[in-house]
């Protein structure tokens, strides 16, 4: 088992998705249950399905210092900086500990492709890319990072992590290493994803997009429904927040077991649960609230929901979330992980939104209606394609003191 580490300050976090801008409009959303799923408007040519659309991009065009950098996905992220302050909060930490002190690392799975395809549509009569999409550095993977590192100023090491739906997950953990190696001082990590067509007709061909809202771990489930979000969160050692939520802990696994299809036991997953604990010193039976995966697939949600029953005493309440948002791919793990600190700051436990008729698989620890009550210790679980798996603690400062 690995060693415990010591908890990081989650010193500013902030998101952008289809329950709004900001922390105040997520909490809000939370709070109420009131889910932001619309009618598919976004596809080149139509496609039955429900998403999570982000309003405003389409109205935020990126400063003239930036336009080199413009598209869909670049936009989300630059309209998810500007949110809570957190632009200026690392601009301080950028003066207190230098430009090159300060890693970036943020989990995507599509990056800008949605320009990309806009530029195949348009291909000229010589096979060229229109003049206004010459642009090489928006047609790469790396797109966003390099993008954020522009727009915030930063030096430091900087990664494209993309490992499907855990990639903004996984981005605490490399961040986390990199301080406690002293490479660094402060991380601003997060993901950002957009809908395109590449992701809607992609999933649409594996046969995992419902045509109606998603209804996780409901027991007449018919699949996904795709959101897109930006999120980021800023990591400091604990002395530079004394009152900042804290990174306790993180747990990574691949049981490689399916390119799409979770392993049926959920090995990886309960790996990764496992050493998520054990960095953060914790029993499973100190975690007050987990935020599940729970994509409304038929698979996932039945191996999720095992693992819940096996791992978690019935006081330890559990929910989706993606009932309200969408599946927002390489950006859910950042976005879910704010939807865990926004609980735990609150008192709120989110209820399983989109459920009518809960799948008889699912324990007692599963909420299926808003709750209050306090909250120490939160997980959020973040399982990709591959068998890529990701589980995140965050607690109060003082439950880790």
């Amino acid at each position: 088992m690995p060693d415990r580490i010591a908890p990081l300050a989650v010193s500013a976090y902030t998101a952008a998705s289809a329950l709004g801008h900001g922390l105040t409009a997520h909490a809000r959303a939370l709070a109420l249950g009131a889910g932001g799923l619309r009618p598919n408007d976004i596809s080149s040519a139509p496609l039955p399905c429900w998403i999570g659309r982000v309003e405003g991009v389409e109205d935020a065009p990126l400063p003239a210092h930036l336009a080199g950098w413009e598209c869909r996905n670049n936009r989300l992220a630059w309209l998810g900086l500007r949110q809570d302050g957190f632009v200026e909060r690392v601009e301080a930490a950028r003066e207190r500990y230098g430009a090159h002190r300060v890693a970036l690392m943020l989990g995507t799975s599509t990056s800008s492709i949605g320009a990309t395809e806009e530029g195949y549509r348009r291909l000229g009569a010589d096979g060229r890319l229109p003049a206004d999409l010459r642009r090489p550095d928006i047609h790469a993977p790396h797109s966003l990072v390099a993008f954020v590192a522009d727009a915030l100023g930063l030096r430091g090491p900087c990664l494209t992590v993309s490992t499907a739906c855990s990639s903004s997950a996984k981005v605490f953990a490399s961040a986390e290493r990199l301080i406690r190696l002293g490479l660094v001082d402060a991380a601003v990590v997060g993901g950002v994803d957009t809908l395109c067509d590449s992701v809607l007709f992609g999933f649409n061909a594996l046969e995992l997009v419902s045509p109606e809202p998603c209804r996780p771990f409901d027991a007449a489930r018919r699949g996904i429904s795709i959101g897109e979000a930006a999120g980021f969160a800023l990591l400091e050692r604990g002395e530079a927040a004394p009152t900042a939520p804290r990174l306790a802990g993180y747990g990574e696994a691949t049981d490689a077991h399916h390119m799409s299809t979770p392993h049926p036991e959920g090995l990886g997953a309960e790996l990764a649960l496992r050493d998520a604990l054990a960095r953060a010193g914790l029993a499973a039976g100190q975690v007050d609230y987990i935020n599940l995966h729970g994509t409304a697939s038929l698979k996932n949600d039945e191996v999720e929901a095992a693992l819940v029953g096996r791992a978690f005493a019935p006081r330890t309440r559990a929910s989706s979330t993606k009932g309200l948002t969408g599946h927002t791919l390489g950006a859910a793990g950042i976005l879910e992980a704010v939807i865990a600190l926004l609980a735990m700051r609150d008192g709120v436990v989110p209820g399983n939104f989109g459920t009518r008729t809960p799948d008889p698989a699912c324990g007692p620890s599963f909420a299926w209606q808003t709750e209050q009550r306090e909250l120490r210790v939160v997980m959020s679980n973040s399982f990709g394609f591959g068998g890529n798996n990701a589980c995140l603690v965050f607690a109060r400062s003082e439950a880790t003191a």
